[in-house]
């Protein structure tokens, strides 16, 4: 079997060991680091993404294949800092003012990471100004909220107005998600798109990226 179909393999199953050993076994063999990337790990994240938006693997399964996904990354990223880290965009999640749940904000983050971009996770109960001063400061693309009660939803408006305010609405985008919120509120509060499960998140702000491009 390919080296880089075995790594994706072992991704899947979770096995961190087996996967950075594959990882390095590919460097030995002078595979590009890019390539192992993409074939190799971002190839199996992809897989993991599809397989628990059909409910065919669950959480416990998506966070083993984060972190075996981690553990390959970590025998690349020496290498990548030397030529650049390649990146698909920078994204700034949180979970909005008010609200302390993380878990949906966090499978949202590792999806992302596993679809190849740089996020950039500022936790829960996060200011409005705070999501818009790091995507400057980070030079983000996008903005990512999260809220799973019904009271702290109005703190996603008032992130996407400090945007406004600022004048960064066609720079940063903005995309909004969680149990209580819908596709007809993320348009209501002037949210560029909305995702209702962590798949769909992804899919979004690669759209989002290329409408920024």
């Amino acid at each position: 079997m390919d080296m880089l179909k075995e790594i994706s393999q072992h991704l899947q199953g979770g096995s961190k060991e087996k996967v950075a050993d594959m990882t390095r076994r590919a460097l030995a063999a002078n595979i590009p680091p890019k390539e192992i990337l993409d074939r190799g790990l971002i190839d199996g994240m992809n897989v993991i993404g599809e397989k628990y938006k059909a409910h065919e693997i669950f959480l416990p399964d998506v966070l083993l294949a984060a972190k075996a996904m981690y553990a390959g990354m970590d025998v690349l990223r020496p290498l990548f800092i030397k030529e650049g880290m390649p990146s698909l965009g920078t994204v700034v999640i949180g979970t909005v003012q008010g609200d302390l749940h993380d878990i949906g904000k966090n499978l949202v983050g590792i999806m992302l990471k596993g679809a190849g971009f740089e996020v950039i996770d500022l936790g829960n109960d996060v200011a409005p100004e705070a999501f818009v001063e790091t995507a400057k400061r980070e030079h983000a693309s996008v903005i990512g909220m999260s809220a799973l009660l019904t009271t702290t939803m109005p703190a996603m408006k008032r992130v996407i107005e400090c945007v406004q305010k600022e004048g960064l609405n066609g720079r940063i985008k903005t995309i909004v998600g969680g149990a209580p919120v819908s596709e007809e509120y993320a348009r209501e509060i002037g949210a560029d798109a909305y995702g209702y499960d962590s798949t769909h998140a992804v899919e979004c702000v690669k759209k989002l990226m290329t409408d920024i491009s």
